[in-house]
């Protein structure tokens, strides 16, 4: 085994709360190293959704999922942060005390790492498709049957059939509708669990024979070579009928594993991290959890919080990386040494 890498902070999960969590403990001259189990940073957002186009991000009316991460990534630049692909962190080993933490990271490429700071974005965990119960699905999939749009020009012009009744279904529903041929949401009841104002536009689609609605749920596939031609639909009623389908989306869900984390000593609470609202610390100091994988009261799963979780958290890494160092609270638009760190200056 190589020698171990000595850092400040290991940052487990490369995305979007991750990536910014880099940006605040730069500013405050902590080095990072990141582990992420994808093959590039961006999370989910990158990896389930980079075309989708995401609205509730300060400044930004409109960003997808892959512009928020690249933007992310050149916010990040001047501080020149090391990232490890492909590799989920596999054992955490506390050899600090709970005034001066120190741990050490294995991964699963055999590297390990000594930081006095380590802080989960894991997001959910590591994640896959729940897959929907169809026998020979195995076929299509990757070639016409997706669990994820990464390439919305991948759909233009094909018969696109959507199978589900939630947030992501209704969104690639609207979002598709304009470029596919022809494009038909299935759902196995009448009954959303979307956002409301996503319901009516797709309803407003349906009543202008924009796009089929059809309850009931798939039962079988068509076609040859991995590439779908039809999909028969079985009704809520019994009946069966062959709709056109050349590409499949079907939406139930991610099945969350949150893998080794789950044996570090965290206190869990239904597969989440519990973290005070102060400093976004574990019950182990030293260890943060921010993003989606932390839970605490009135906790919301939104990206702008996991970007605020990351400032207050690297507030207080700051103290166990420089003990002896008055940390004094600085603007970016104030203050020419923050400036000068960014390049700006």
């Amino acid at each position: 085994m190589s020698e171990s890498i000595k850092t400040d902070v290991v940052i487990v999960g490369a995305g979007p709360a991750g990536l910014f969590a880099v940006f605040e403990l730069g500013l405050l001259d902590i080095k990072c190293h990141l582990i992420d189990i994808l093959p590039k940073p961006g999370g989910q957002c990158a990896e389930l959704y980079p075309e989708k186009p995401i609205y509730d991000i300060p400044g930004h009316p409109l960003v997808t999922g892959q512009g928020l991460v690249d933007q992310l990534l050149r916010q990040i630049e001047p501080f020149q942060p090391t990232f490890h692909y492909g590799e989920m962190v596999e054992a955490l080993e506390v050899l600090g005390t709970a005034e001066a933490p120190l741990f050490r990271v294995r991964a699963s490429g055999g590297q390990s790492f000594e930081c006095k700071v380590v802080i989960v974005a894991a997001g959910g965990g590591s994640f896959q498709p729940k897959k929907p119960p169809i026998d020979g699905i195995e076929v299509f999939e990757d070639k016409s049957v997706f669990y994820a749009v990464r390439k919305m020009e991948d759909f233009r012009g094909k018969n696109v059939v959507i199978v589900g009744g939630g947030d992501s279904a209704l969104d690639w529903t609207l979002n598709l509708a304009p470029i596919a041929k022809r494009l038909t949401l299935i759902h196995r009841r009448d009954d959303f669990r979307g956002a409301p104002h996503s319901v009516k536009a797709m309803r407003e689609l349906v009543a202008g024979n924009q796009i089929d609605l059809h309850i009931g749920q798939i039962s079988a596939l068509a076609g040859e070579a991995g590439e779908l031609s039809a999909a028969t639909l079985k009704a809520s009623d019994g009946s069966a009928r062959e709709i056109a389908c050349e590409r499949l989306i079907p939406f139930f869900g991610l099945t969350m594993k949150l893998g080794p984390i789950g044996d570090w000593g965290l206190n869990l609470h239904e597969n989440l991290v519990p973290v005070d609202t102060e400093k976004f610390e574990t019950n182990i100091p030293g260890i943060f959890a921010i993003g989606d994988i932390n839970t605490y009261p009135g906790k919301l799963k939104l990206i702008l919080c996991g970007f605020h979780e990351g400032a207050l958290a690297a507030q207080k890494a700051h103290r166990y990386v420089y003990p002896d160092k008055r940390l004094t609270f600085q603007y970016t638009t104030s203050s020419s040494n923050l400036q000068k760190k960014l390049g700006v200056n």
